[in-house]
């Protein structure tokens, strides 16, 4: 184990990395955003990891869904992602759930952390819900065209800070959902790994027309 995380080990020690180990997260969904939370955090140590999405892959989300290939039409996608997850890195347990977060969610399944990678603001209001009944810190994460959002929700709600509606969601392309998910990846590491990270703040990014990127941030109401 300790050559499999040589660069980690150097960054953090090994006793923190060795604290990974014990630490249990959820991803909920399974397509753009996570699968490149499976890559980003699916060989850093984290002891167990739970996929949950009840679709299939098809045709058209492979440009964009980092984790499947021609040839994956048809299968479920969190059970894709656990595979490559397991196939990655021998000391992860990765566990897919081929349902929808409501039937998840009933299963009692105890974790650190929940990681957002939907795809509406309804399963987010869901996901917000939930964690808020058993008090656990969850990730926000979101994407659209050249745009998207992160936040690491502890004292502050989803519900409260956006407005639940139905939208149909813009083009994509999948640097920017990689760009996302890397960020989400990253608080989420940093706090399991018991490092600090700022919680409550949302970080909106995007590109403008000059095609700059451009990083705002702003305290959700707590």
């Amino acid at each position: 184990m300790t050559n499999y995380f040589h660069r980690q080990i150097q960054l953090w020690g090994e006793e923190t990395q060795k604290s990974l180990q014990s630490k249990r997260i959820a991803i909920v969904g399974s397509g753009g955003l996570g699968s490149s939370l499976a890559f980003a955090l699916g060989a850093s140590g984290i002891g167990e990891i739970h996929m949950i999405d009840f679709d299939e892959v098809s045709l058209h989300n492979i440009h964009r869904q980092i984790a499947f290939k021609s040839g994956d039409e048809g299968k479920n996608k969190a059970l894709v992602n656990a595979q490559i997850i397991e196939a990655r890195c021998p000391f992860v347990k990765a566990i897919a759930h081929e349902c929808n977060f409501e039937v998840w969610s009933k299963k009692n399944v105890e974790v650190d952390l929940i990681i957002d990678a939907t795809d509406n603001l309804q399963s987010r209001g869901e996901i917000n819900t939930y964690a808020k009944k058993i008090n656990l810190p969850w990730v926000y994460g979101s994407v659209e065209a050249f745009h998207g959002q992160v936040c690491f929700i502890d004292e502050s709600s989803f519900n409260d800070a956006f407005k639940i509606i139905k939208k149909t969601p813009a083009g994509i392309a999948a640097p920017i959902v990689m760009h996302i998910a890397s960020l989400q990846a990253n608080l989420a590491l940093r706090f399991l790994a018991g490092l600090s990270i700022k919680k409550d703040m949302l970080y909106y990014l995007f590109f403008n027309e000059e095609g700059e990127l451009i990083t705002q941030k702003f305290g959700l109401p707590k």
